[in-house]
C-alpha cells in the first residue's frame, strides 16, 4: 500500500522506472500536490503524465561559480597552465557588473537545469564595483544571481563569501577588491543586510579559505553563519597546507577546526590534500566534503581520498565548481573512477552511495529535497534509457552511461522546467551563453 500524504488536488506522473529509497522500481506512480510529493506506488499502471526512461530525485550542485563558465575553452594557451587560467579568470573578473552577472549567470543556471540539477550552491565572492567600491545597493551581485536562479527555474543557496586577503599576510591586490569588505565584521554587516523575499533561495555563508581569511576572522564569519550552510575551500592544492603550516604551524582543517568553522552544517569543498588526521577531524565534526571533479581534473588539483573519507563516515557531495564540464552524470562516475585510478581497484562505491552523493541537497540546507518519497520536493528529473549512450542499460547504471544531454524532463518542487529536452523558461539558454559570453570578451 503506498504512503500517503493528506492533500487535496494532485498531479499524477508515471514513471517507466524510478530510483526510489529502496532502489529503482518500475511502473511507478508519483503524486504531487503544492510542490510536494503526496504519493509513491509501483507496480501501476500507465496513468497521468507519462515518464519514459529512468526518474531521479532531483540533483544538487553543491559547488558553483557561475561567472567561471565564461572561461570554458578559453584558458588553454601555453598549454593551459594554472596560471594562464587564474591570469584570465581575474579578467573576466573585472569585467562584470549586476547587469551582465544576471545575464550570465541566468544562461549558467539554465544549462544546469537542462543538465539534470535541481538546486545550485553559488559560493559567491564578486561583491563590488571596480576597485572594491561598494555599489549604490551593496547586494547588486547578490540580487543578480537571485533573479537569474528565478528566471531559470533552480533553487539556489547563496554562500555570500568572506574574503579578505591576497594569501597569508598579503594584501588584495589586482581584481581582488572586489571580493573585499575590509574587516570580517564589515563583511558580516552587509551579508546580513540581505534578504530577499524569494522562496527559491536559501541563504548561507562562506569563508574562501584559510589563504584568504586570516585566523583571526574565521570565528566572526562561522557566528554569522548561525547554523544555515557554511562552505570552505580546503586544502585543494598541496601549496595550501604548506603555505598554511609555515604561517600559522597546522593544516587549514586543523586552523578552521580551532576556530569552530568545521561541523554538521560546514562542507568543506575539495578536501583534496588532507592528511590522516585531517579525515578523522572531517568525521569527528561531521563536517561533509564536497568534491569537484571535473574542475579538479582541469585545474590538476589531484584525486582526494573519496573512500578514506567515506570509510570514516563523512557524508560526500559533488559540484560542478568552474563549469569546464556542467553535468552531474559525469561528475559522479567520476567519484568512483577518479578513486578507482588512484587505489588500481575497482568497486569502490556502492550505486546508492553514488546517488546520494550526487543528490544531496541537505548540504544546501534543503534536508526536504532529493529523494522520491511523500513529502519531499516534487524535484523528478527523468533520464531517456534509450540514447545512444543508454542504450541497453541497467537503470541503476545511468550515473557509468548516461550525459546530461540525455535529461528529457524535469521538474522542480512540481513545476516543469524541462519537457522534452527543452527549458519551458529560457529560449535556447545555450544562445544566451554565447552572445553574453562573447560579449564580456569583447568588452
Amino acid at each position: 500500500m503506498p504512503v500517503t500524504v493528506p492533500v487535496t488536488g494532485s498531479s499524477t506522473y508515471w514513471c517507466e522506472h524510478a530510483w526510489l529509497p529502496g532502489g529503482v522500481a518500475s511502473g511507478v506512480r508519483i503524486d504531487v500536490a503544492d510542490g510536494r510529493i503526496t504519493v509513491v506506488s509501483t507496480g501501476q499502471p500507465r496513468t497521468g503524465s507519462v515518464r519514459e526512461g529512468l526518474t531521479l530525485p532531483g540533483l544538487a550542485n553543491v559547488h558553483s561559480h557561475a561567472f567561471h563558465r565564461a572561461l570554458r575553452g578559453r584558458t588553454h594557451h601555453d598549454r593551459g597552465t594554472f596560471w594562464t587560467w587564474r591570469e584570465r579568470m581575474y579578467a573576466l573578473a573585472e569585467r562584470l557588473d549586476p547587469d551582465s552577472y544576471y545575464r550570465l549567470a541566468r544562461g549558467v543556471y539554465g544549462e544546469m537545469v537542462l543538465a539534470g540539477y535541481t538546486s545550485v550552491a553559488e559560493f559567491h565572492y564578486l561583491h563590488h564595483a571596480a576597485g572594491g567600491t561598494p555599489y549604490a545597493d551593496p547586494h547588486a551581485m547578490s540580487a543578480a544571481l537571485v533573479a537569474a536562479a528565478d528566471d531559470a527555474g533552480i533553487r539556489l543557496c547563496l554562500l555570500d563569501t568572506c574574503y579578505l586577503a591576497g594569501g597569508f599576510d598579503v594584501e588584495l591586490r589586482g581584481v581582488q577588491p572586489r571580493f573585499g569588505d575590509g574587516t570580517a565584521e564589515a563583511w558580516a554587516e552587509r551579508v546580513t543586510g540581505f534578504s530577499p523575499r524569494a522562496d527559491h533561495v536559501v541563504l548561507g555563508a562562506a569563508v574562501h579559505s584559510v589563504r584568504a581569511v586570516p585566523e583571526r576572522a574565521l570565528s566572526v564569519v562561522a557566528e554569522c553563519a548561525n547554523g544555515r550552510p557554511l562552505h570552505v575551500h580546503l586544502s585543494e592544492q598541496r601549496a595550501e597546507n604548506e603555505d598554511s603550516v609555515r604561517a600559522l604551524g597546522r593544516t587549514p582543517t586543523r586552523v578552521l577546526d580551532d576556530n569552530g568553522v568545521l561541523g554538521p552544517n560546514t562542507t568543506a569543498v575539495h578536501a583534496t590534500h588532507l592528511t590522516n588526521g585531517d579525515m578523522s577531524t572531517l568525521a569527528r565534526s561531521r563536517t561533509r566534503a564536497c568534491f569537484c571533479p571535473t574542475t579538479e581534473r582541469d585545474l590538476g588539483d589531484g584525486i582526494g581520498p573519496a573512500t578514506s573519507l567515506a570509510e570514516r563516515g563523512v557524508r560526500l557531495c559533488l559540484g560542478s565548481d568552474s563549469h569546464a564540464v556542467i553535468d552531474p552524470f559525469e561528475e559522479t562516475r567520476a567519484l568512483e573512477l577518479n578513486d578507482r585510478l588512484a587505489a588500481e581497484a575497482r568497486g569502490r562505491f556502492a550505486v546508492d552511495e553514488l546517488l546520494a552523493a550526487a543528490t544531496a541537497h541537505d548540504a544546501l540546507g534543503m534536508p526536504d529535497a532529493g529523494r522520491l518519497e511523500p513529502g519531499a520536493r516534487a524535484d523528478l528529473v527523468t533520464v531517456d534509457l534509450r540514447s545512444p549512450r543508454t542504450a541497453g542499460i541497467e537503470a541503476d547504471g545511468v550515473f557509468f552511461a548516461a550525459g546530461a544531454a540525455d535529461v528529457t524532463d524535469l521538474l522542480v518542487a512540481g513545476r516543469a522546467i524541462v519537457r522534452d529536452r527543452q527549458h519551458r523558461l529560457i529560449e535556447r539558454p545555450h544562445a544566451v551563453l554565447t552572445d553574453e559570453i562573447e560579449r564580456l570578451w569583447r568588452s
